[in-house]
């Protein structure tokens, strides 16, 4: 996946190339299996296995999907992020069990809000929605 990693790359080029694979959904598959616990999973996958050895032990599939203060929440994002792209910090707030929603509602938990943040930040201290810095938002999920 790494050679992916640049938009320009021809890795990039043939994930695209697949039938219902556009620009952002390959950044995200891209940032998923960018995760450190992903490249730790898939090097295990890899690895020559012995005689009887289980090729990925259940635990492993445990660490992918914590517990964590955002899981059951949903969370929108607006503005520009400057430490990860929107499409990361999307993918990275579904894998922590969070709801990633495209518009405010009364049923948004979180707005994070970058430089650029417009209507939806608006709305959100209109409807009392907590708002969070991308800073805020990355020690909220650090623990996770």
């Amino acid at each position: 996946m790494s050679r992916a990693i640049d938009p320009e790359s021809d890795a990039r080029k043939e994930l695209t190339s697949i039938n219902g694979i556009g620009a952002n959904m390959a950044e995200d598959i891209v940032a998923f299996f960018s995760e450190s616990q992903m490249q730790d999973l898939l090097d295990q996958l890899t690895k020559p296995i012995g005689k009887n050895e289980p090729l990925v032990k259940i635990t492993d599939f445990e660490s992918l999907s914590t517990e964590s203060a955002i899981t059951g929440k949903t969370v929108v994002f607006t503005g520009k992020l400057e430490k990860m792209t929107r499409s990361e910090a999307k993918s990275r707030a579904e894998r922590l069990g969070a709801n990633v929603s495209s518009s405010v509602s009364k049923k948004t938990d979180y707005l994070v809000a970058g430089p650029g943040a417009g209507s939806k930040a608006k709305e959100a201290r209109e409807l009392g929605i907590k708002t969070l810095t991308e800073e805020e938002w990355l020690a909220l999920i650090a623990a996770a």
